[in-house]
Order: C-alpha cells, then structure tokens, then sequence
C-alpha cells in the first residue's frame, strides 16, 4: 500500500497515526479497567517510566555522538540526583543542545 505524500495524502498519514495513537490510548485504559491496582501493580506503573527512558536513551549510547552521550550522562546524574524523569530529560536536551552549539 502506498499514499502519496503531495495533496491529502500527509493529512490522511496524519489522521491515520492520530487515530492508531487513540486507539491504543484507549485499549490500555480499557485493559487496565479489568487489572484490580493493588500495591504491586501500582509499583509496576511507576517502575514503567524509568523503564522508558532507559529503552529511548540506550541506543543513543551506542550509536550516537558525542552530544548524545554527554546528554545520556547528564540524564543518567541527574536521575540519580533528583530521582524525577521530566527534569533529567530536561537537562539531558538542554546538555545535548548546547554541546551541539558549541
């Protein structure tokens, strides 16, 4: 199958990603309404993003440059130090912007 990418066709690509995104947005809300969240499950949930941001950042660490491993370290340190995600990938970005820059 193949869409053309000039006229509708990057809208229709769009819609499409829009609605699979939804989809699965929704299929989790739904599968977890039948999951009872006791302690363990509770644990598991909050384990799932660090689990994420290790899963994006590795192959940066094997195949990126420079800048991206300077972001991985500092995104690494600053996990262990503040021990929160959206602040470590927050200065894993600034850390990869301005090693970029320079």
């Amino acid at each position: 199958m193949s869409i053309e990418t000039s006229g509708y066709g990057t809208f229709l690509i769009i819609l499409i990603m829009a609605v699979v995104t939804l989809a699965t947005r929704w299929g989790g809300v739904f599968v977890m309404s039948f999951v009872p969240i006791n302690y363990r499950v509770q644990q598991f949930i909050n384990a799932m993003s660090g689990s994420v941001l290790v899963a994006v950042l590795t192959p940066l660490a094997v195949t990126g440059d420079n800048g991206a491993r300077l972001a991985l370290l500092t995104t690494a340190v600053m996990m262990l130090i503040l021990r929160k995600p959206l602040p470590a990938i927050a200065a894993g970005i600034l850390m990869a912007a301005l090693s970029r820059q320079f």
